[in-house]
C-alpha cells in the first residue's frame, strides 16, 4: 500500500472512531495499524492542522472531535415566497437545494452529492405536498464524519397520515408500508419512491414523528423500531451519509430493478419483522395478508426473516402458496430464515 492511501485509510479510521465517542484513540489506532504512540500523534496533530478535527486539553489528556465545516439552519413559513418557482407559484424544493444547500456542499464527491440533492429534494417535496404544515425547518452539518441533512415540518405526522389512508389498527404498521416501497398517499401525483430509495441511500435514514422512531442503517441493511418521548406532532426526518462512501443514486436504483428491458422500481427487500404488532406472533393469514398489501405492484419481492423467531403454518401457507399460486408472475424469494421459519415455508411449498 502506498504512503498516501495508508495514510487516508488511518485518517479516516480516526474519525470513524471519533465519532463513535472512542476515548481512547490512539490505543485503538496503535491496534488496528500496529504503528507506534508518536506516529499516532503526528497524525492527529496533522488533521487538526489541516482543520479537520478540533482538540482540547493538555497533552497527556487532550481530547479530539471532527470539526464542525458546515453548520446551518433555516426555518419557513410555508407561504413563504422564497419555497415557490418566481413565475408560476408552485413549491419549488429544486430551488431551495440550488440556493441554500448546493453552495455549501460544491466541494464534496460527485456520488455524495448526488445522493444529497436526491434525499433533500424528495422529503421536501414531501412536507409541500403531504405535510399539511405551516412551517418547516431544514438544517445541514458537514464534518470530516459525514454529511448530514435534517428536515422538521410541525404538519399531521407521517405515521398518522398513513395510519388513517391505510386504516391500519397501530401506527408503528405505517412503517412497514414505507419499507415496501411504492407507497403514496397521493398516486396521482407521486409514486412512492422517494422514501424507499433515500433510506437505502444514506448510512443512517430515520423518521420521527410523534413517540415512534424509524431507523435504517445502511451497514448490515438493519431497521429498528424505537418508541421516544414525544418531540413533535409532525415529522422530523435525518439524513446523514460518509462523505467517503462509494455508493452512488445510480447503484441504488440498479439493485432495485430486475432487469434492463422494464427497468424501474420493479423489486424491493421487506423486514418482515416489520408486520408484527407489538410481541405478537406471526400465526395468521391476516397477518400474512397485512404483509402482502401491493406485493403484486412489484415482479421480484424478497423476504427478510431477520429477527424472526417462528412463523404459525396459516402465515407461511398465505405467502407462499395462496399469493404465489394467485399471482405467478411475481417471483418471491426469502432470506435469513431460521431452521423453524424455513420447515413452515417448505411445508407451504409442498401443497402448491
Amino acid at each position: 500500500m502506498k504512503r498516501a492511501e495508508r495514510t487516508k485509510e488511518i485518517q479516516e479510521f480516526i474519525i470513524e472512531s471519533l465519532e463513535k465517542n472512542n476515548n481512547n484513540i490512539v490505543a485503538e489506532v496503535a491496534k488496528k495499524f500496529n504503528i507506534s504512540r508518536q506516529a499516532i500523534n503526528r497524525h492527529l496533530k496533522k488533521m487538526v492542522a489541516a482543520g479537520i478535527l478540533f482538540s482540547e486539553g493538555t497533552t497527556r489528556n487532550k481530547n479530539y472531535w471532527p470539526k464542525q465545516f458546515i453548520s446551518e439552519k433555516y426555518e419557513f413559513d410555508l407561504n413563504d415566497d422564497f419555497l415557490k418557482d418566481q413565475y408560476y407559484g408552485n413549491y419549488d424544493e429544486n430551488k431551495v437545494w440550488m440556493l441554500l444547500i448546493a453552495p455549501l456542499l460544491k466541494n464534496i464527491p460527485k456520488n455524495i452529492y448526488a445522493i444529497c440533492q436526491y434525499g433533500f429534494a424528495e422529503m421536501l417535496n414531501n412536507v409541500f405536498d403531504h405535510s399539511n404544515a405551516s412551517k418547516v425547518t431544514i438544517s445541514l452539518e458537514h464534518n470530516a464524519a459525514a454529511v448530514s441533512l435534517v428536515i422538521m415540518d410541525e404538519g399531521v405526522g407521517i405515521f398518522n397520515k398513513i395510519q388513517q389512508e391505510c386504516n391500519l389498527k397501530d401506527k408503528r404498521l405505517a412503517m412497514l408500508e414505507l419499507a415496501k416501497g411504492k407507497f403514496t398517499t397521493d398516486p396521482n401525483r407521486h409514486t412512492g419512491e422517494g422514501i424507499f430509495f433515500s433510506s437505502r441511500m444514506f448510512d443512517t435514514f430515520i423518521i420521527e414523528s410523534e413517540n415512534l422512531r424509524y431507523i435504517h442503517f445502511k451497514a448490515g441493511e438493519e431497521w429498528l423500531v424505537e418508541k421516544t418521548p414525544i418531540i413533535s406532532k409532525g415529522t422530523i426526518i435525518y439524513m446523514r451519509i460518509n462523505p467517503n462512501s462509494k455508493r452512488t443514486t445510480i447503484e441504488i436504483f440498479d439493485k432495485f430493478a430486475s432487469d434492463l428491458e422494464d427497468y424501474g422500481f420493479t423489486k424491493t427487500k421487506v423486514p418482515v419483522a416489520l408486520a408484527k404488532y407489538g410481541d405478537e406472533n406471526l400465526i395468521s393469514r391476516s397477518q400474512a395478508k397485512r404483509l402482502l398489501a401491493r406485493f403484486d405492484r412489484f415482479k421480484e419481492v424478497i423476504l427478510d426473516f431477520k429477527d424472526i423467531e417462528s412463523i404459525g403454518p396459516a402465515f407461511a401457507d398465505e405467502i407462499f402458496r395462496v399469493f404465489v399460486n394467485e399471482h405467478p408472475d411475481v417471483k418471491s424469494t426469502f432470506i435469513n430464515a431460521n431452521d423453524n421459519v424455513t420447515k413452515m415455508i417448505i411445508k407451504a411449498k409442498k401443497y402448491r
